[in-house]
């Protein structure tokens, strides 16, 4: 039997820790992580092994050699491209000509090979998924097996609406040869999203293996933290080399001999070869390399030191990580945690004052107080991004530096000479930071379209109807005053998916920015009368006659939005008699829309039944999501909302059309429907080429879209459209409401740390054994045909969405607090 050892990733989130060194060759016990991987394989008779390559291979080469210092035969295959992980494999067939298992080289395991094997050949499998439960599942692979251990269903990297349990797939593989044939050539092709399906469509069963033991994939910097801790805690078997000492309060294992009389043990800590430690040393769960030097009176606990580290006297060093080459001088103190990179001087008397991250070969002058990283970073984010967006504390976390480097990284990614969109709202902030990300997009060679003041819908329209490849909003955020937002967008005014954002990332970590040519430097482009297009299409969309004849009167709140440099105007344009609140701009009120918007609604209501006006709007400040006021002064939910809109779209539509939904929008209203084929499914990373085949896309937040105008969600033309469908049916919108047939709907958040999501909607999915379900986003549970519960995971948050709904009010909440309890005890 062979092995193939998997060495070829990037990692991009181990920044910086992976700065200089490909992720493998971490030290582990100041070994690197793969040969532990190498050693495991060696331990069950595997003397041949397979290793794939790709960023930085000559580092791993040159360490390993041909394997003969560890009694194996080690084969190099380094791909000319990124082929995926089956691709990949496909490169080495030609050593893989007897059974053979796949092994990540950056995980740390105790897992029991002979033991996965042993269950491999035992139920004469083509192809063995290791398993394993694990608290956040949204990294990997889900996997559900019957009690046989066949594989009945599994989903690689899902979203949290999809994760439908917390056994996930490990990236250890048992497969036989011919399962090769299954994988093309020279394509880019992964295990769990092409490869799998393709085997299970050809009727080969798949079997999963669930391992007992320690597994952890050593994705970011924090669980390289956590691993070393975990083993010093012996969480996980692993072989401690050097001479075991034991002192009365721990055991030290240690290469080095030469140790001070004086020095103190706690825990365990091991020293490798040539370590060097003055007087009065206290180390306590601490891994320190080779030709280390601490200083006097230095206390290091819960740490881990690379190779030629020196810590000077008097330091104390907590929950730290030290790379290579670092100089550290004396009185310095990382009480609370640092991670310092490769090659860093640190000067007497710096105190880090939180849980920072030091980036490579960074100067810290004497005396600084460190309290935030030198480079974006935090502790508890796992990307830069979330959905499409970067967001972050205005002035702290998203500084001119970090913005410019943003934009820098965002252009990198694109073809040089090409042109990008830009926009904003009237926020000192937006503007100051929109500025910097402006002259980083130039210095990679992207030309710019500065909108400045822009609605985003304009900005969204305008993407779709010029030859920008791209496009950049910035809002102060709607929630946090202190928080500014940088949306990303393609050239169909979508936001970017999560291939783009890795790639931005990538550069963002590696610092590899396109830094072009003087000749090369983009240039500020003008785009003529943008706010003149979007008009003239929204106009020629919209049967004005119709509207004119009914004779509306509308009350909007604008919010002080900068929606108010166009929507006037296309409201005394069509010639619709309208009161307009708050056209004009004010950061104070711009910056308390999280309250305003609600008080807003409540004093258009008042003023509708006043002025028996016949509709109110609240329009959000960015133009998007737009609230509806009835004309009998109702402050319509975003629920009944959307089933009003699906009624005046069918009774107003000449053909049959299909709308597209999440799918926690209650059908009540679907078999009413005559020209409308209404679709649900999952809403995260929708395309154009997919929402071109719908008439209106909507969710539960008061966003809307009519895709004959663009893909974005625009609030301006939702609200006139609204006015056209109500003045073809001749109806007002309490009229409708009467139509909506009784049910009872209630949105519910739970709180749920997010370690504790996926165990969540296992159980969920268990409930859901035996009964109607649906597994198209989140878990959804019928309870009888008129009565459903749905929970779907926020994909950020830490708490969970539980959607009810029933023909009965009592029904519905005797469910919903039915599921709440069982959550509570899930958690417990």
């Amino acid at each position: 039997m062979k092995a193939v050892v998997m060495a070829g990733g990037f990692g991009t989130r181990m920044q910086p820790l992976t700065n200089s060194i490909p992720k493998p060759m971490l030290p582990i016990l100041n070994k690197p992580m793969m040969e532990h991987i190498i050693k495991k394989l060696k331990s069950v008779g595997i003397n041949e092994i397979v290793v794939l390559l790709y960023f930085k291979p000559e580092v791993i080469q040159n360490y390993f050699k041909d394997g003969s210092d560890l009694g194996i035969k080690i084969n190099y295959v380094l791909p000319d491209d990124d082929y995926g992980t089956a691709g990949a494999v496909k490169k080495a067939q030609k050593y893989l000509d007897e059974r053979f298992i796949v092994v990540s080289g950056d995980l740390v395991t105790d897992f029991d090979f002979k033991e996965i094997i042993g269950f491999h050949n035992a139920v004469n499998s083509k192809l063995t998924i290791t398993l394993t439960s694990v608290e956040d599942p949204l990294q990997f692979g889900v996997v559900i097996t019957d009690k046989d251990g066949k594989i009945l269903r599994f989903l690689e990297k899902p979203g949290w609406g999809e994760v439908f349990s917390d056994t996930i797939n490990t990236g250890i593989y048992v497969i036989e040869p011919e399962i090769l044939d299954y994988i093309p050539d020279n394509i880019p092709f992964d295990f769990s999203k092409d490869l799998f399906p393709k085997l299970m469509k050809e009727g080969i069963t798949l079997y999963g293996y669930n391992a007992k033991g320690y597994w952890r994939d050593v994705g970011n910097p924090e669980s390289y933290r956590e691993v070393n801790k975990d083993i010093l805690k012996e969480k996980v078997k692993i072989d401690f080399e050097g001479e075991k000492l034991v002192y009365p309060s721990g055991v030290l294992y240690t290469k080095t001999k030469d140790l001070p009389a004086n020095l103190e043990i706690v825990g365990k800590v091991v020293l490798d070869e040539n370590v060097k430690l003055e007087e009065n040393t206290i180390l306590e769960n601490v891994i320190i390399g080779k030709n280390c030097h601490i200083g006097k009176n230095t206390y290091i606990k819960d740490s881990v030191l690379w190779w030629d580290v020196k810590i000077g006297d008097n330091c104390r060093f907590l929950n730290s990580v030290v790379c290579n080459n670092n100089i550290i001088e004396n009185n310095v103190r990382a009480e609370h945690g640092v991670i310092i990179a490769e090659g860093c001087e640190i000067k007497d008397n710096v105190t880090f004052e939180k849980d920072v991250i030091i980036w490579p070969n960074k100067l810290i002058e004497e005396g600084s107080i460190i309290s935030s990283n030198l480079i974006w970073g935090d502790k508890w984010k796992s990307s830069l991004f979330e959905g499409g967006k970067v967001s972050g504390r205005t002035n702290i976390e998203l500084s001119n530096e970090m913005t410019a480097k943003l934009a820098a990284s965002f252009g990198s990614i694109l073809p040089l000479g090409k042109t990008i969109l830009m926009s904003r709202d009237y926020h000192r902030a937006s503007r100051m930071l929109k500025r910097s990300f402006l002259g980083g997009l130039l210095g990679s060679g992207l030309n710019v379209i500065d909108l400045k003041l822009m609605p985003l819908p304009v900005m969204r329209f305008l993407l779709s109807n010029t030859d920008a490849i791209g496009g950049v909003h910035f809002r102060q955020s709607p929630e946090n005053p202190t928080i500014t937002e940088i949306l990303f967008y393609d050239n169909d005014g979508l936001l970017i998916d999560t291939n783009t954002e890795k790639s931005i990332e990538r550069i963002f970590f590696r610092e590899s920015f396109r830094r072009v040519n003087y000749n090369e430097i983009g240039e500020i482009k003008d785009e003529p009368l943008p706010l003149k297009s979007y008009k003239e299409k929204f106009l020629s969309l919209i049967d004005q006659e119709s509207i004119k004849s009914y004779k509306f009167k509308i009350i909007t709140d604008l919010l002080n939005g900068s929606t108010s440099i166009i929507y006037p105007d296309i409201v005394n344009t069509i010639g619709i008699e309208n009161i307009i609140l708050n056209a004009y701009f004010d950061e104070k009120k711009l910056s308390q829309i999280s309250t305003l918007h609600k008080k807003s609604a409540e004093e258009i209501s008042k003023m509708v039944n006043v002025l028996s006006a016949d509709i109110g709007f609240v329009m959000y400040p960015n133009g998007q999501r737009v609230v509806i006021i009835s004309d009998n002064g109702e402050i319509l939910d975003n629920e009944a909302a959307i089933l009003i809109i699906l009624y005046l779209i069918d009774k107003t539509v000449n053909r049959q059309v299909k709308v597209y939904l999440p799918v926690y929008v209650p059908e009540v209203m679907d078999e009413m429907f005559e020209n409308i084929i209404v679709e649900r499914g999952k809403t995260i990373g929708l395309k154009s080429n997919f929402l071109k085949d719908y008439y209106f896309f909507g969710n539960l937040e008061g966003n809307y879209t009519f895709t004959e105008m663009s893909y974005s969600f625009d609030g301006m033309f939702a609200s006139i459209k609204i006015l056209e469908m109500l003045s073809k049916t001749k109806q007002k919108i309490s009229d409708i409401q009467k139509i909506i047939p009784n049910h009872y709907f209630e949105h519910k958040v739970v709180s749920c740390p997010i370690n504790l999501k996926g165990k969540m909607m296992r159980k969920f999915t268990e409930e859901a054994i035996g009964k109607d379900a649906s597994f198209v986003d989140g878990v959804k549970i019928f309870i009888d045909k008129k009565t459903w519960i749905l929970m779907l995971p926020d994909q950020y948050a830490d708490s969970l969405h539980l959607y009810v709904n029933s023909d009965k009010e009592e029904k519905a909440k005797a469910v919903l607090n039915e599921y709440i309890d069982k959550i509570n005890k899930w958690m417990e």
